[in-house]
Formats: C-alpha cells, structure tokens, sequence
C-alpha cells in the first residue's frame, strides 16, 4: 500500500499540470509466458533507464503503427521480446513522465498483452536495462502505479480462466 500512497501523492504534486497539460499517449505490452513447471505465467519486467525502477516496454506513438504494433516493437527494442500481441488493450494506466529537462508530463498509457514466442539475445537497448521474470500475480508489486498493479491482475485472471476452459 505504500506505494500507491506515495504514486498518489506525487500525482497531487502535480496536479496543475496534470489538469492543464496536455497529455502524451503511449502504448506499453505485458510480456508473458508459461512456467509449465510450476504452472503460473510469468511476466517480463524492465527497469526504467533513468530511474531503475520496475517498468514494462513502452513506448509512444510510430507512424504508420497501429497502437498494438508500437507496443510489440517497444518489448523487442527494450527487451529482445517477440511474441503474439492482443491486438485489443487490456487497459490503460497513467502516469507523471519525467523529461530530460526535468520536467513532468502527464502520460495515459493503453497496455496489451504479449505472450512471449521468442526472447532474442542481442536487441536495441541490450545491456541498458536489468531483466526480472516475475509471476504475473506478484508483478504489480513490483510497480508504483496503482492503475498499472490492476492490469497485470486482471490479465493473471482473464489467462487462468483461459486454462480452466
């Protein structure tokens, strides 16, 4: 729970630029696969560039790319990640991106899901980023976005209901 706090506190910071900024839009994937022996799937975490925190490939929009493209693009560049993307967004999650000249803009990001085919060994952003395979239940807590936590639970459930059927 601490973290939502601090995520919403910061936001309340922000809010002048939250309600008068405009606001970017991006499109992020949830890489996942299938633990077969422990039976769970797994998703794909990243650690953000200048931060460190624990993020997931996103990026923003692409000529000529649909949204579900740019977010599979995004996973292979930051990640190696290749795979069958939803071409539908489970959801979306805002929140404050920090510019190179510190200051903050508000982003909505609309996230898809991306089940992991391949994972190649040499990719755009190679060596830039640290590399953490979670179970897809766990991952929220990894985040500091309370709407982001919500999504990675929503897709645990949507792929369980899958098996049972």
């Amino acid at each position: 729970m601490a973290k939502s706090k601090t995520h919403l506190a910061r936001l309340a910071r922000h809010a002048t630029t939250l309600f008068n900024a405009p606001w970017l839009e991006q499109y992020a994937a949830i890489c996942y696969r299938v633990d077969r022996e422990n039976n769970k799937h797994l998703a794909l975490m990243i650690t953000a560039r200048g931060s460190g925190r624990w993020v997931i490939p996103k990026g923003g929009p692409m000529k000529d790319k649909d949204s579900w493209q740019v977010a599979a693009r995004e996973a292979f560049e930051e990640a190696g990640i290749k795979g069958k993307v939803s071409k539908k967004a489970i959801g979306s999650y805002s929140y404050l991106k920090r510019l190179d000249d510190g200051t903050n803009v508000p982003c909505i990001v609309e996230v898809f899901a991306l089940e992991v085919d391949v994972i190649a060994e040499t990719f755009k952003e190679h060596g830039q980023r640290q590399v953490l395979w979670v179970p897809l239940a766990e991952a929220g807590r990894l985040v500091e976005e309370p709407e982001l936590r919500g999504l990675f639970v929503k897709l645990d459930t949507m792929l369980r209901e899958k098996l049972s059927r």
